[in-house]
Parts: structure tokens; sequence; C-alpha cells
């Protein structure tokens, strides 16, 4: 009897005493021996004498490599970052390069004095951060850096009226692509407070008398949200149009 392995295809010849053992195997059983070339192990069974099969190579069945669905990648071993760091949490502070500050900013022309704690006090209260000026000069240099929300200017500021004030002038000739994003408050004897067309008259949002200062914080924030609720809209969409 000759046989074949089938893994390096060399020919067999198997000897009388390894036939005499595949005779006397019962159905279902077999024996292996090495092959001489490869030295794989060959299965031998009791039907190969009859039915003159092939001798089978006993290789161990090759694993299919599994393959990763379409898109996505095969899983790593990867270490995941660490947790952040909460202590900051029981402490309640945190870093000042984590926070982001958009706080708007008012600019108050008014005289040191109780009326203008006053003002400052009622802006400061609805969430803006005012700041000020020694002189007109000074805030009309800063406006050309600084983009400020909302400016108070009192009528007798550095002694001059309305009618000759360089800085209401300088509101005044303002061009509109940043006039209509500030909220210009004007406060004096002879306003009428929200009087909204005498203060149209001045090319102001808000006029407000002096005997009204006390009551400021309540003027603003009636007079605010009216404004934002007429005319935000559409400086918002004069904005995003870029004008």
């Amino acid at each position: 009897m000759k046989t074949q392995c089938t893994a390096c295809g060399k020919q067999l010849k198997l000897s009388a005493k390894i036939l005499e053992s595949v005779k006397k195997l019962e159905a279902g059983r077999s024996i292996r021996i090495k092959c001489p070339g490869c030295e794989d192990p060959i299965v031998l069974n009791s039907s190969m004498l009859t039915g003159g099969h092939v001798a089978e190579t006993e290789h161990p069945q090759p694993q299919k490599k599994v393959q990763p669905p379409p898109g996505k990648a095969a899983p790593k071993s990867i270490k995941p970052p660490a947790p952040p760091d909460i202590s900051w949490i029981e402490a309640g502070v945190f870093e000042d390069d984590d926070v982001i500050e958009d706080v708007p900013l008012a600019l108050v022309l008014m005289e040191d004095g109780a009326q203008r704690d006053t003002v400052v006090e009622s802006i400061e209260g609805i969430g803006y951060k005012t700041e000020f000026v020694k002189d007109s000069r000074e805030a009309m240099e800063k406006m050309e850096f600084v983009e400020y929300s909302a400016v108070v200017l009192q009528s007798g500021y550095e002694g001059e009226s309305l009618a000759v004030s360089k800085f209401h002038q300088h509101m005044y000739e303002m061009n509109m692509s940043r006039r209509r994003f500030i909220f210009y408050t004007l406060i004096g004897k002879e306003f009428k407070t929200l009087y909204n067309l005498q203060a149209l008259a001045y090319s102001a949002n808000l006029v407000v008398n002096d005997n009204e200062i006390p009551y400021f914080n309540i003027i603003l924030r009636k007079a605010i949200p009216e404004y934002e609720e007429l005319f935000g809209p559409i400086t918002e969409e004069l904005r995003l149009q870029g004008k």
C-alpha cells in the first residue's frame, strides 16, 4: 500500500508491520505515523486498504484572522487617560485661565459723588462692569479700542452743557455700525425720565431726570429689555450681514 503526504507530497510505502496494524483497526479508529519528509503526522485507518484513499496529514486548521468591521480600527490595548482633577469643586476655586469672561462694559461719565455711586451700583446690579475716565478726551480715546455696551453721560459733566459737549458730539457723529450696539443714557435736570421722544431728539436710548437717579436700577430694568426687544432682532441681523 502506498500513500501520499498531503503536506509535502512525498510518496510513502508502508511496511508490512504498519499494514498489519491498520488491518486490525476497528471501524472509526485510526493510527498516526510521522512523515519522513516533513515530519507532519499522517492519519491511517482500515478504510484506506479498500477505498484507496490518500492519507491525510493531520495539520492544525489555521485560524481565520478576524477583520474589524468597515470603518472601525482593530482593538488595541490603550491605556485610558486619567480622570480629571476635581479637587477644586470642594475648595470652590479654580484657575483664572479657566474662566471665560464675557461681561458687558459700561462707561460712566459723571462727577464723583453720591449720584454716580447710585448709577454705578444700579448698572453693576444688572450685570455690567463699569469704567471711569478722567475727562471726555480720555473717554473718546478709550472708545477707539474698547467696545462698550452701555454709556452714561450726565449733562454738565466737566461743566459743559450737552450743546457744547465734545463727548456728546462724538456719540452723535459715531458710525451706526458701532453706535447701534451701545445703549446710550443721558442724565440731567432738563430731561423727562423715560421720555422716548426726547431721547430720540438727543440721539440717545434713554433719558433720566436727576430727581429719578435713586430709581435708576428700576428704570434700567424696564428700559433695556424694551430696547433689546425692539432693536435686538434688527441689530443681530445687521451684525450677521456685516453692517
